[in-house]
C-alpha cells in the first residue's frame, strides 16, 4: 500500500495553522500551491486544541483547514495528534507520566510526555485515533495517516510500577517460567535468582552494574511497548479507514527500536533526516541512514522531516549555504525516497523550535530561503519519473538490533569504544566514495541477491543466524568481537567466534583491547582501538600483527570465500578492494556522490569547488533538460540527476 494517488513525487512540510491566526490559512495555501507543495502534514501535536476538555471536540478549525488544503490541489498527511496528551490528560492521571531510572517522574511542559506503558494514555489515543478516522476517513485531502511522532525521541522507557507490571507480562510471554527467565539471565551470578515474575523490576539504577541479560531485555520490551502503541492506533484506524496508508518518522539509524520489526508495521516508511551543514562528512553518514530506510521493506519510502537550513536544537545551529538544501533533498531522492518533506511550513514564532528553519521563514517571499523553496519544486516536478524506482544493490551490510543493545551495553564490557554506528560507517564509506550501491539486512534474511555481505560486527549470533550465513555462497566479510554470545548475552560454549567457527575457520584465545594511544600495525593498515589474539583452525592469514605483544599472529584471515578481520583497521579499503570484482560501481572524484537509482544516475557534488567527472552513461540531465555524455564539469554543491539512455 503506497500513496499511489499522488503522482510523482512528494513535496512538504509540517505545517502547524494553530499557532497561526486564521487570516494567515489563506495566504500560506496561495504560497504553498505556488512552490508546488502537493501534501503537508497537519496536527501532529493538536490533541490539546481538537479535544481541549474530556470527551469535548473541536475540530471545526481543522476541517476548515484541509478543506482549504484540498482547494488548493494539497493532500494530507493527517497525524492522529497523540504524540502529546493534553493537560487535562496529564493532570487527571499524573501517573501516566514516565519516570527515570532515578524514580524521578517528570513533568508536563515539553513533548511525548506518556508512560509507553500506560493504559490511560492507550485508551485516549485509540480512542482519538478512532474520532479522527471517523471524522476524517473520507475526506478528498486525507492521502496518509500519521501516527504519533518520531517515537522514542524524547520517552523511550519508563521505569513506573505500571511500566514494571508491562515489563514482567512481557518476560512471562517470552520465557514462559521463572526457571526460564534465570537460565537466560544466568541470575546465579551475583546471587539475583528469582523465585516468581513478581521479584523482577525494571533496571533501575542501582548499587553497581546491572544485570546485561536484564538490560537486553529491557530494550527488546522498550522498543515493544512503543510499537504496541503504534499497532493500537493503526488497528483502530485500520478498522475505519482500510484503504489509507499509515506511517510514523523514525528518525535514521536510532539505538533505541528495532526499525526492522517496526517497519514491517507501517505500510510505507518514512523519516526524518537532520545533517550537520558545519560537518563535511555529514552527506556519508545520512546516506546509510537512507539505504537503511529504502532496506527497510526493500523499496520506496519518504523523507518526511528535513531541514531547510538551520535546525535549533544543537548548541550551534550552522545554517545551510545557498545549494546545499537542495542537494540534501536531492541525495534523498538518490536513495530511494519518493519525495522531500521539511519541517516545517511556516518558521514559528514562539516555542522550542522558533529559530528552527522553514520553507517560508520569517522574512517571508523576500527571502533566500523561500527562493529556495520555489526553485526546489520546479526540480521536483522535472523529477517526477524517479517516483517509485528502485535500486538494485550487490553490497549488503549486516545489522541486527538485539546485537547492537548488547555490544553496548553500558558496563561488563571488554572495551566501551566498539560502537557499532562507527562499525558500519567505516565499511559504508569507502563503498560511499566507490558510487557502489549498499543495502542493509538483518542477519537472518535470504543474502543471494548480493555478491559481497559485510557483517561489521556481530556480538550476538544465534545458532540460526550462523546457518543462514553458511548457506550464503557470495564474498562474505566478519569483522571482530562477532560470534560471542547468544540470544541472552551468554557466552557460547568454547568462546568466540562461537557458532561461526567453523565457517571462519577461526578462534579468538583472548580479546585484546588497545588503551589510549596504543596503535597496533598490521599488514593491511593500523589498529587503535580492539585486536584479537587468533588462533587459526582452517582459516589461512591474509595479513599478521606487526609489533607489540601479538607480533607475528593472524590479524585478518580467510576461508574459501570468507574474510573474518581480527581488528578495527583504520581504514579497511585494504581488504574490501580485492573483494569488489565484478560489483557495478560509479568511479567519481573525492568528494562527489554517485547513486543509481532505476534508469537514473544522480550525481552529487557536495564540496564547494568544480569537480570533474567523466560519465559512464550518456543521457539528459532531467534538472536542465541538457544532453550528457563524456567528460561534465560538476559545479560546488551542484548535481546531475541522468535518465541513461537507452535504458529500460
Amino acid at each position: 500500500m503506497g500513496l499511489t494517488r499522488i503522482p510523482g513525487l512528494l513535496f512538504g512540510g509540517d505545517y502547524n495553522p494553530e499557532q497561526w491566526p486564521e487570516e494567515v490559512w489563506a495566504e500560506d495555501a496561495r504560497l504553498m500551491a505556488e512552490a508546488g507543495v502537493n501534501m503537508a502534514t497537519v496536527a501532529v501535536f493538536s490533541w490539546s486544541r481538537l479535544e481541549p476538555e474530556r470527551g469535548s471536540y473541536d475540530f471545526g478549525w481543522l476541517d476548515r483547514v484541509l478543506d482549504l488544503l484540498h482547494e488548493h490541489g494539497i493532500a494530507a498527511d493527517l497525524a492522529t495528534a497523540t504524540a502529546t496528551p493534553p493537560p487535562w490528560l496529564v493532570r487527571e492521571h499524573p501517573e501516566m507520566m514516565p519516570v527515570n531510572a532515578d524514580g524521578v517522574r517528570l513533568e508536563f511542559g515539553s513533548r511525548q510526555g506518556y508512560c509507553p506503558s500506560s493504559p490511560v494514555y492507550r485508551e485516549h489515543a485509540v480512542r482519538l485515533a478512532t474520532t479522527m478516522a471517523e471524522r476524517y476517513g473520507e475526506h478528498p485531502a486525507l492521502a496518509m495517516w500519521h501516527i504519533g511522532n518520531e517515537y522514542a525521541d524524547h520517552t523511550l522507557e519508563c521505569f513506573c510500577p505500571e511500566s514494571a507490571r508491562h515489563f514482567r507480562r512481557w518476560l512471562e510471554a517470552r520465557y514462559a517460567t521463572v526457571d526460564g527467565l534465570n537460565d537466560a539471565w544466568g541470575t546465579s551470578c551475583w546471587g539475583q535468582h528469582y523465585t516468581g515474575f513478581h521479584q523482577v523490576e525494571p533496571p533501575r539504577t542501582a548499587p553497581g552494574p546491572v544485570n546485561p541479560a536484564q538490560v537486553l531485555d529491557w530494550r527488546r520490551f522498550c522498543s515493544d511497548a512503543l510499537l504496541e502503541l503504534f499497532l493500537a492506533e493503526k488497528a483502530a484506524l485500520r478498522a475505519v479507514t482500510p484503504g489509507v496508508p499509515v506511517t510514523t518518522n523514525f528518525m535514521s539509524i536510532l539505538h533505541g527500536l528495532d526499525y526492522w520489526k517496526w517497519a514491517a508495521a507501517e505500510d510505507l516508511v518514512s523519516d526524518d533526516a537532520y545533517p550537520d551543514p558545519a560537518d563535511p562528512g555529514s552527506h556519508v553518514q545520512v546516506a546509510l541512514s537512507y539505504d537503511l530506510m529504502r532496506s527497510l521493506r526493500q523499496g520506496p519510502w519518504l523523507l518526511l522531516e528535513s531541514a531547510p537550513s538551520a535546525v535549533s536544537w544543537r548548541e550551534v545551529n550552522v545554517p545551510k549555504p545557498p545549494g546545499m538544501m537542495r542537494l540534501h533533498s536531492l541525495q534523498a531522492l538518490a536513495h530511494g525516497s519518493d519525495g522531500v518533506m521539511f519541517f516545517q511550513w511556516r518558521q514559528a514564532r514562539y516555542g522550542p523550535e522558533k529559530f528552527h528553519s522553514a520553507m517560508l521563514p520569517h522574512g517571508g517571499t523576500r527571502t533566500r530561503g523561500w527562493r529556495d523553496t520555489l526553485a526546489l519544486g520546479g526540480d521536483l516536478r522535472n523529477l517526477s519519473e524517479v517516483a517509485g524506482t528502485r535500486t538494485r544493490a550487490q553490497v549488503a551490510l549486516l545489522l541486527d538490533w538485539p546485537s547492537w543493545w548488547a555490544l553496548e551495553a553500558p558496563e561488563s564490557m571488554p572495551s566501551n569504544r566498539l560502537k557499532l554506528k562507527e562499525l558500519l560507517l567505516s565499511w559504508y564509506a569507502p563503498l560511499h566514495a566507490r558510487g557502489i550501491a549498499v543495502d542493509l539486512a538483518p542477519p537472518g534474511r535470504d543474502l543471494s541477491p548480493y555478491e559481497l555481505v559485510i557483517a561489521p560486527n556481530l556480538y550476538m549470533c544465534t545458532a540460526e543466524q550462523a546457518a543462514a550465513l553458511e548457506a550464503y555462497e557470495g564474498r562474505l566479510v566478519v569483522g571482530p568481537f562477532s560470534g560471542v554470545v547468544d540470544e541472552s548475552d551468554r557466552v557460547h560454549p568454547g568462546g568466540a567466534p562461537g557458532p561461526l567457527a567453523g565457517l571462519l575457520g577461526i578462534a579468538v584465545e583472548e580479546f585484546w583491547p588497545l588503551a589510549d594511544g596504543q596503535v597496533q600495525r598490521t599488514g593491511l593498515g593500523e589498529a587503535r582501538t580492539w585486536a584479537e589474539w587468533i588462533r587459526l583452525a582452517g582459516a589461512e592469514p591474509v595479513a599478521l600483527f606487526e609489533g607489540g605483544d601479538l607480533d607475528g599472529l593472524p590479524a585478518v584471515t580467510r576461508k574459501g570465500a570468507v574474510t573474518y578481520v581480527g581488528c578495527v583497521l583504520d581504514d579497511v579499503t585494504p581488504v574490501l578492494e580485492p573483494l569488489l570484482d565484478g560489483i557495478e560501481r560509479v568511479d567519481v572524484p573525492e568528494g562527489v556522490e554517485a547513486v543509481r537509482r532505476g534508469g537514473h544516475l544522480f550525481l552529487l557534488n557536495h564540496t564547494t569547488a568544480p569537480r570533474q567527472v567523466t560519465l559512464p552513461y550518456a543521457g539528459t540531465d532531467l534538472l536542465t533538460g541538457a544532453e550528457l555524455r563524456g567528460g561534465i564539469e560538476l559545479a560546488p554543491r551542484d548535481a546531475v540527476v541522468l535518465r541513461i539512455e537507452g535504458d529500460k
